[in-house]
């Protein structure tokens, strides 16, 4: 009976994180519809006055153009990405939310980015930091770097404290 109740609360933990990366993909998807269908190529407008401006760019790479036009690449990488991440939040249930909430975030920005290389070829890119030489990013990248971030909080300060 008490294994029935842990398997049932693993599988409805399990679910809702699916469903927060799901929400991040989604998000990620309408901020780049809402630019693609609002601004020309490389046409934008400030956001936060100073500090972000909007810019629709298209990126058939990485961070500053690496790898730029290889997509083979990206598509393996990203499979294994994405497979890697759901063996290990299956593997690691019930484990720490921090570090499930990693996974989700990282597992969102890998596919939201995937999706537009593989619909459209190019990933879009918005977001243009004013006062610093940054790549210009969008609503994926930002779920890849916050993952990342609770990633370094769990194994630093989470996993230390077992």
């Amino acid at each position: 009976m008490y294994n029935t109740i842990i398997e049932k609360k693993w599988r409805v933990d399990m679910f809702l994180y699916l469903i927060l990366s799901a929400v991040l993909i989604i998000a990620d998807q309408l901020v780049k519809l809402w630019i693609v269908n609002n601004f020309n190529l490389h046409d934008g407008m400030q956001f936060i006055n100073g500090i972000v401006s909007l810019l629709y760019v298209r990126n058939t790479g990485a961070a500053w153009g690496m790898f730029e036009g290889k997509m083979v690449f990206f598509y393996a990488i990203t499979a294994v990405a994405v497979g890697t991440l759901l063996y290990l939040m299956f593997k690691e249930k019930g484990k720490s939310k921090w570090l499930l909430t990693a996974y989700s975030f990282i597992l969102a920005g890998a596919v939201g980015n995937f999706i537009d290389r593989i619909r459209l070829g190019y990933v879009v890119d918005m977001f243009k930091f004013e006062f610093i030489d940054f790549p210009i990013f969008n609503v994926a990248d930002i779920c890849l770097t916050f993952g990342v971030i609770f990633l370094f909080y769990y194994v630093i300060f989470k996993e230390q404290s077992k």
